[in-house]
């Protein structure tokens, strides 16, 4: 039964690691690098992360700088950068792609706050299913060794708990989230 917990656990935290990773790719008032982690340039045929293209430096609060190693391969990272949804135009000078991150509107705050909401929803689903999937496997090995119910309500509610302690994590970071992104 002890299985049955730590995998339920294992995917709970699978679930929090990927809310973490959403909530890092949304655009805030403030230049991130983090925004640019889904972004892929074509790199001699291959799909590459800009992070491993160029370095990126943040000289201010709302500037992001990309300097690649390879000056060939400005014009597709500025060009992935406009194909994305970042909402961000990038101005490219011959050796670096800038990125001005002007400050956002309520309308645009709004809408990534839903947006968050959304990412948090996703990952209290994931908990949810992977306590289900734990209590069905526990009420199945129950039932095959012949195991006392008490064992099996026990189990549960070691199950539930974790769910419950997960589920407050999820909505601590959306409420984070949220005040960073509400905040002008």
């Amino acid at each position: 039964m002890q299985e049955h917990i730590a995998k339920a656990n294992q995917r709970m935290d699978d679930a929090l690691h990927s809310l973490e990773t959403a909530f890092a790719g949304v655009r805030t008032g403030r230049a991130n690098a983090m925004v640019l982690d889904k972004i892929r340039v074509e790199y001699y045929g291959t799909p590459t992360p800009i992070n491993q293209l160029a370095g990126i430096k943040s000289p201010d609060a709302h500037m992001l700088v990309i300097e690649p190693w390879d000056k060939g391969v400005l014009r597709a990272i500025e060009q992935a950068i406009l194909e994305s949804d970042l909402g961000v135009t990038p101005s490219n000078d011959g050796s670096v792609v800038r990125l001005p991150f002007p400050s956002l509107t309520e309308e645009r705050r709004k809408e990534l706050a839903k947006q968050c909401r959304s990412y948090a929803e996703e990952a209290r689903v994931a908990i949810r299913n992977a306590r289900r999937d734990a209590n069905s496997a526990i009420e199945k090995q129950v039932k095959a060794d012949s195991l006392p119910e008490d064992e099996q309500h026990r189990a549960e509610a070691d199950v539930q708990k974790q769910t419950d302690t997960y589920i407050a994590r999820v909505d601590a970071a959306l409420k984070k989230k949220e005040a960073e992104v509400m905040e002008i």
